[in-house]
């Protein structure tokens, strides 16, 4: 039976036209048994396509398009799709793609020349690959050379190892190409092979390929001619249709049939291996592994429990039963042995997320909070029924103490042995409208303004909603900042057409336009399409062989890091291991104001500190949390009067209380309410009161709306997994829609009314925005008290790491310094006599802000002052100039910032601006270290007239 070997997809990056899922759905809606979908230079796609081909029972095949570069200059890269027929071809593509991403242009066409020139075929291992001859591989190619290209291809991959495509799209010289082709096979006894090479599912998909092509080509609709398709062929064809279109070349559609049987890999088969853990350079076997394992588990007890009771030791016994159990031994070692390579190197850190709920991982000193004191639910993390690979994250200090870590991992699985995961950049509301509408012609003004209204707060709270605020008249009876401004325009993604044509006015597009209707059609179509590969922020993958023979690998954007073809969630669902290193500001802030704490004599664990302490609460309290962690919105400060957190948990419950998915789903109101006794406690059905009792029957958390499901649709701990999982997928509703139906029919059955259902419901799609496991929101309070405790107790050193770590948080730089007074901190300006990089305390009341906090004063420059100081303090302003060497827009920048105030003979910053503008910059370029520059005639300390100083406002 015929089957398409030769399709693309939004994968190819602005080339394919429909989703993976699009295409295998489409494939399956046609009856075919297989479809192959090689995109451009990857298999980015591969995942999604093998996930949807295996819910609708067909196969798909994995493959790629790829490039390879000319090997002379001038000559013309060569586009090859290739298929791969086994477990060896999968891994010989992988490391293919590999060496043509990670190695530059002339590298690559180095090894070519060389190859070509002593055995003509390219010097890649193509055993288990078939590659196919197609119009694409010739396009830019002279047809003179077109038997020198397939001569090259065969030799490389053998002559039972590549087929000449024919494609009758009716484009432009599609007939002379193929029936060059049909002669090229006779010659070269080459068989032939039909497809359609389609770049969408459904002829009407055609527009939005051409837009594509607009894009890659940096031209509109109007002006791209002879770069778009000629029709709309490009659609995946029936097998009916490919038999009427090839009845004159029958072979070419049984030879699709037949090689799609030979085709017999599918990501089912990938041969993925978590590293073992190695000890002195030799590798453990599992019985060792599981032996240090408990070694080091019970020696941490030992350290974060004064003694260990039966409870404690049953459960560790318990988790370690089960890890070693399932083969994770090795898994914990690892994060185990990152973590301890951070602590070495003085660096804090933290995990958290579900790894909380183990009390291995707090034992181990990778999580902070105690999961057996705090009765949180291990199987949350690890259960027999949850086969997949537990999720530890870890945060370090933002910038180079995390890339510390992460070049740290790197080094060790050298060569090839660990790489980030990917982030796939999709359409947003902003960039398809750029996009879109630049490709149909409207003004970089109109989607500039566009922007600007679905940016603005009432239009981005407006714009996403079908339906009042589900808060009810939240507005009238609450302060609108305590839910005002959280979801962002994120909602602008649920707006309906009445909602977009009415911001589609407002930029400037008459309804009246011919392109308007075009325009909504297509910014539609291209929401959440692939744009371009990112890198995930800090989830890493590590494999026991190399990591190039599972997925390719190609460069970050960031040097000396690589990324993988797959993104986050495509690693889980092919059991892939991913260890999350993620990096957090306020972690920055706080190791950069407890180093500032030691120097000045105070030495500061935040493992001990008290967690009754009645000055953080009162902070808390009062709401005097600007600069602190996850409390100083305006959402949580308005919150924070109200709930009087008066114990620690009630600062986590603050924490998961105002995020998006607690406000959406209108559970901020009613746990307020009730706490404060206004109204009586609701726990939507009687079962549910042990669950959701210590939250007031307001369902916080993601493990109680799990035990929810348990109770009240008997869902088993499989269930309760998959409903986890469809929680936190967040690029697809499907996997939600289903598992919601199947709990719905599950409490029909159970006659559970109406009401209780739909409240069920609300509960569990509210998280699926963003809600929070209990034992993530522990781990983000105990930063959060330590941060409050931090501000009440060593003021000066929490502003000094704060200052030193911007931008980070809600508030600019300027809002802190402004808080920084309020607390009764005096702070010194800039000056280029006292300061350092970094802002310093001087004493408990005073700070002196550092070099870093001016703006536009280059790194280079800055150092070559901090440098020139260290050698002799500066005379004057002439000789600071002389030996700095600042531009003229630093000299301006300097003196209007007073940062040279303290230099002698300026007397303020208007005096200073007079000074620096009196000498030519000339002679300070010629300055010398060994002399003066010559300012005869200048006088830069004196004026023709007094000058008046700034006033506060200048300032």
């Amino acid at each position: 039976m015929f089957s398409e070997l030769y399709a693309r997809s939004s994968f190819s990056f602005l080339r394919g036209a429909s989703h993976p899922e699009g295409l295998i759905q489409r494939a399956a809606e046609l009856n075919y048994e297989s479809i192959a979908i090689l995109d451009h230079m990857g298999v980015y796609g591969s995942v999604r396509a093998h996930l949807a081909a295996r819910r609708h029972g067909i196969r798909a095949l994995v493959g790629a398009t790829v490039r390879f570069p000319g090997s002379a200059p001038g000559e013309s890269s060569l586009e090859v799709p290739i298929l791969v027929d086994s477990i060896t071809g999968y891994q010989n593509l992988c490391r293919l793609l590999t060496e043509l991403h990670c190695n530059s242009e002339e590298d690559l066409a180095r090894v070519l020349r060389r190859a070509r020139a002593t055995s003509n075929c390219l010097p890649y291992s193509t055993r288990g690959m078939v590659a196919l001859l197609t119009s694409d591989s010739f396009s830019s190619f002279d047809r003179r050379d077109l038997l020198k290209i397939a001569l090259l291809i065969r030799r490389t991959f053998g002559k039972h190892n590549v087929y000449i495509t024919l494609t009758r799209d009716h484009s432009r010289g599609s007939n002379k190409i193929n029936r060059l082709f049909i002669d090229l096979s006779r010659h070269l006894d080459l068989p032939l092979l039909a497809s359609n090479a389609p770049l969408y599912a459904h002829r009407h998909n055609r527009l939005l390929a051409d837009c594509f092509t607009c894009l890659r080509h940096h031209t509109t609709l109007d002006e791209a001619g002879s770069l778009l398709a000629t029709n709309s062929e490009r659609y995946l064809k029936s097998p009916e249709e490919m038999s009427s279109l090839f009845s004159d070349q029958p072979d070419a559609l049984t030879n699709a049939g037949i090689l799609s049987e030979r085709l017999k890999f599918t990501l089912d088969d990938l041969e993925y291996r978590f590293p073992s853990y190695h000890e002195n350079g030799r590798r453990l076997n599992p019985e060792e592994e599981a032996s240090l394992l408990r070694e080091l588990t019970f020696l941490g007890a030992r350290n974060r429990y004064k003694n260990i009771g039966k409870k404690v030791r049953q459960q560790l016994e318990h988790e370690l039963s089960l890890i070693i159990r399932l083969g994770f031994s090795g898994y914990f070692l690892i994060v185990w042995e990152i973590v301890d390579f951070a602590r070495s190197q003085g660096i804090l850190c933290q995990g958290r997320g579900s790894a909380a709920n183990s009390a291995v991982c707090y034992c181990l000193g990778i999580t902070a909070c105690d999961p057996v004191g705090g009765g949180l639910l291990f199987e949350r993390f690890l259960s027999e029924n949850r086969r997949s690979w537990p999720d530890i994250d870890v945060d370090f200090p933002s910038g180079e103490r995390r890339e510390t870590v992460i070049q740290h991992v790197f080094q060790k699985y050298a060569p090839r042995g660990a790489a980030m995961t990917a982030n796939v950049i999709t359409y947003r509301p902003k960039s398809a409208f750029r996009d879109i509408s630049k490709v149909l012609g409207f003004s970089d003004a109109t989607a500039a303004r566009f922007s600007s209204l679905i940016s603005s707060p009432h239009n981005s709270e407006n714009a996403g909603r079908k339906s009042p605020s589900p808060s009810g008249n939240a507005k009238k009876h609450h302060p609108p900042s305590a839910t005002d401004g959280i979801m962002g325009d994120c909602m602008f993604l649920l707006g309906d057409d009445g909602q977009l044509e009415e911001t589609l006015k407002q930029s400037g597009i008459s309804q009246d336009h011919p392109r308007f209707k075009p325009l909504i059609q297509l910014y539609h179509e291209v929401l959440s399409f692939p744009r371009h590969l990112g890198q995930h922020s800090g989830g890493m993958i590590i494999c026991d062989t190399g990591l190039d023979s599972i997925v390719p690998l190609q460069p970050a954007s960031m040097p000396n890091r690589t990324i993988v073809q797959w993104d986050k969630d495509d690693c889980e669902e092919l059991g892939i291991v991913k260890v999350d290193l993620l990096g957090l500001g306020m972690l920055a802030a706080m190791e950069d104001s407890l180093r500032i704490c030691q120097q000045r004599g105070k030495t500061i664990d935040l493992a001990r500190i008290p967690d009754d302490d009645a000055a953080t609460f009162d902070l808390l309290c009062r709401a005097d949390t600007i600069g602190t962690f996850q409390v100083e919105s305006r959402a949580q400060m308005a919150t924070l009067p109200l709930m009087q957190p008066k114990e620690f948990y009630d600062l986590v419950i603050e924490i998961a209380l105002i995020r998006p998915g607690p406000i959406v789903g209108d559970l901020v109101h009613p746990y307020l309410n009730r706490r404060s006794g206004r109204h009586a406690v609701d726990y939507i059905h009687p079962d549910f009161q042990p669950v959701l009792e210590r939250t007031l029957g307001v369902p916080l958390f993601q493990e109680q709306v799990l035990r929810m499901a348990m109770i009240i649709a008997g869902f088993d701990g499989s269930e309760a997994d998959q409903l986890r999982r469809a929680m936190a997928f967040k690029r697809s509703d499907e996997r939600m829609e289903s598992i919601t139906e199947k709990l719905r029919s599950r409490m029909s059955q159970r006659q559970i009314n109406i009401e209780v259902q739909e409240k069920v419901i609300k509960s569990i799609n509210s998280f699926a925005l963003y809600g929070f496991p209990e034992s993530h929101a522990i781990s983000f309070a105990l930063l959060a008290y330590a941060s409050c405790w931090l501000k009440a107790h060593h003021t000066a050193e929490f502003f000094a790491g704060l200052l030193n770590n911007q931008p980070m948080g809600f508030y600019p730089v300027a809002s802190l310094l402004h808080d920084a007074r309020r607390h009764g901190l005096h702070l010194k300006p800039v000056s280029v006599i006292h300061s350092a990089l970094e802002t310093t305390v001087i004493d408990d009341d005073t700070l002196r802000l550092g070099l870093q906090h001016l703006k536009n004063l280059s790194t280079s420059t800055s150092s070559t002052l901090l440098e020139a100081r260290s050698h002799a303090l500066f005379i004057d302003l002439p000789d600071f100039l002389g030996r700095v060497h600042p531009s003229k827009k630093e000299r301006r920048l300097l003196a209007a910032a007073g940062a040279l105030d303290d230099l002698s003979g300026v007397t303020h910053r208007r005096d200073a601006l007079w000074q620096g503008e009196q000498i030519p910059q000339e002679d300070l370029l010629t300055h010398r270290e060994d002399c003066h520059p010559d300012l005869s005639g200048i006088s830069a300390t004196e004026t023709t007239c007094p000058l008046p100083p700034m006033s506060d406002f200048e300032k």
